[in-house]
Formats: C-alpha cells, structure tokens, sequence
C-alpha cells in the first residue's frame, strides 16, 4: 500500500516538474499606469488601467493591457494577457533587424532601422521597452506622430511582423539564401 502512494506521489511531482520546465522565463516591463474614475452617485471610483511589455529577450515579444480596482491586480492581468499575445521576430547575430522597417498603428507611425555592433537601442519611451524585452541590443528607432505609448507599441509590434529573415524569404521565393543575399554586381556600360 505504501509502495503505491510513493509512486502517485513521484509521477505527480515529476508531471509538476515538467511544466515549471517547459515555460520559459519571460522578463516584463511596465510602460504605464493610469488611474481613470467613474463617476457615481456617491462620488468618484477609482480604477487602474497598465499596459505591460513582455518578453524572452531571444525574439519573442508581447504587449497587453489590464484594468483592475488596485495596481498589483491590473499589472497582473496585463502580463498574463501580453504572456497570450506573444509574436515571434527573426533576429539578425541575435542584437539587430535584417533590415529597416516601418510599422503603422492608427495615428501612430514608427520606422526603426537596422544598427551596426556597438550602436544600444536608441529609442523612446514605449519602443526601447519592447526592444529591451524583444532582446534586440543595436536598433535606431523613431515615432513620428501619436505620442500615446498603446498606439506607439500597437505600431512598433506592427512592423516587426513584417520583418523577414533571408531563410524565410529565399523560401518563400524557392531559392537559396545566398542568392538572396548577393549583392548585384555594377553592370559595365558600354559607349
């Protein structure tokens, strides 16, 4: 009989394990928190709206919001919900993007370009929070026009989905990465 409690006992804990193991850390960052209130008979409610950035730092990144009566509460349901909307972005040398983009959300508009080694993430506010998660560590990036940080990292997110690597690209074209990569010789003209 106590042979048999030992052994449920080692495959719980093993399946336990198993699942601790299998989700990845993930680092979240907290762009803003704002108290908002209703307006009722007896005065004013308070609430709390946080928007929460999260990510690996290897190339996964989300955003979500939450909205809750205490702060702690709306953090947490802005991480659970970016820890559900996570978006996976092709790194070049795992610090930079293959190439320059440009992501559009609303009135929002950014453009972040590819940086050689040594460059950091020159970035603003929202943005340099979803580079910081993202694991991105050389990146020139700007907003140009809405300064709302929801609208800033809606557009930021936006344009890295568009990026694709060169493997991506070469097979969706049915060719070989070095073909893509082949800088076109300068064509002689002749007089």
């Amino acid at each position: 009989m106590a042979e048999r409690d030992n052994r449920r006992e080692g495959r719980g804990n093993d399946r336990r394990d198993n699942r601790q193991e299998e989700t990845p850390e993930f680092a979240d960052r907290l762009v803003a928190i704002n108290r908002v209130s209703k307006t009722v008979k007896g005065g004013k409610r308070f609430g709390f709206a946080a928007l929460v950035v999260v990510g690996d730092q290897r190339g996964r990144v989300g955003f979500g919001k939450g909205k809750a009566k205490e702060v702690p509460e709306a953090i947490r349901k802005a991480t659970e919900q970016a820890k559900r909307s996570l978006v996976r972005v092709p790194l070049k040398d795992s610090r930079t993007l293959h190439h320059d983009i440009e992501g559009r959300h609303g009135a929002g508009k950014v453009v972040m370009r590819a940086a050689v080694a040594g460059t950091g993430i020159i970035a603003g506010g929202p943005m340099r929070a979803v580079f910081e998660m993202l694991g991105v560590q050389d990146v020139v990036a700007k907003s140009i026009g809405s300064a709302n940080p929801y609208n800033m990292i809606r557009a930021t997110i936006d344009g890295l989905k568009q990026e694709a690597s060169p493997r991506h690209v070469a097979n969706r074209r049915g060719k070989k990465v070095a073909d893509i990569l082949k800088k076109p010789e300068a064509e002689v003209v002749e007089a």
